[in-house]
């Protein structure tokens, strides 16, 4: 049976898939899509994913979509090494966790990343024309694009929504740590699998400061990072600071790094 994985080594939503077919052992094909050259939104990559979003998972010719059903899906049709509780009361926690990640920190998290890192490298490649052409290729993500104003950043009242939902989940990670080393007590699942790559995000970008009070987070990721199949899923290059493309942006940082630090204080 073949495996095919069609990613972005910095996409966050690739590294929870990367994690998983990793964390069971399963060999894959590896397609890397690079963003810089739009090639998500070619049309050879739209007749697999229309979205034009990565991760896609081909396997036996198939293509599933979205990240989440991804590793589901392979938790399913490969149950070795299994990352779902066997109560349904348990499956059913894991996935109400599985949603709130997609719809909260998912979401948040994307604030920072192109505040901070995407938004300055686009300035340095793009007019504001072809910002705006850009946009207009992004069928499902052109709301999210037009929120960043032409180019120039997000409203104060969108970063401090990101800022609390980031909190939120931090929050709700630490009282689930009460009950054990993983988010659903004493079993690794596939909730840690999805939202660690959010978490080392957060860590790449210099926004750690978001759980100082809550020590358990910080034992809980490096619990993660510290697995094998962590090192492999993350690879030289999967972090947004290791790409030469991004160099510029962080050494610029200070500056946003400031506004998000004045934006923790408001929320």
């Amino acid at each position: 049976m073949t495996i095919e994985l069609y990613h972005s080594a910095y996409s966050t939503c690739s590294q929870k898939v990367r994690l998983v077919l990793h964390e069971k052992g399963l060999d894959f094909i590896s397609h890397e899509i690079s963003f810089r050259k739009e090639e998500q939104l070619t049309p050879e990559y739209l007749k697999i994913n229309p979205n034009g979003v990565v991760p896609t998972l081909v396997h036996n010719g198939q293509p599933i979509m979205d990240s989440s059903c991804i590793i589901e899906y392979l938790d399913e049709v490969f149950p070795e090494c299994s990352l779902s509780p066997e109560s349904p009361l348990d499956r059913a926690r894991m996935r109400a966790w599985l949603r709130f990640i997609e719809e909260v920190p998912t979401s948040a998290v994307r604030i920072p990343s192109f505040e901070k890192v995407f938004l300055p490298a686009l300035r340095l490649v793009k007019s504001k024309k072809g910002f705006e052409k850009s946009i207009d290729k992004r069928t499902i993500r052109t709301g999210f694009y037009k929120k960043m104003n032409d180019g120039k950043g997000f409203e104060q009242s969108v970063l401090q929504d990101s800022v609390r939902q980031l909190l939120e989940t931090v929050k709700r990670l630490n009282t689930a740590l009460e009950q054990g080393d993983w988010i659903l007590g004493e079993k690794l699942s596939l909730a840690d699998m999805c939202l660690v790559p959010l978490i080392d995000r957060v860590v790449d970008l210099k926004m750690q400061y978001l759980w100082h009070q809550y020590p358990a987070v910080q034992d809980w990721y490096e619990r993660m990072t510290d697995r094998e199949s962590f090192q492999k899923a993350f690879y030289k290059g999967s972090r947004l600071s290791q790409r030469l493309e991004f160099k510029l942006a962080f050494a610029t940082m200070k500056k946003t790094q400031g506004k998000f630090e004045a934006v923790l204080e408001s929320v």
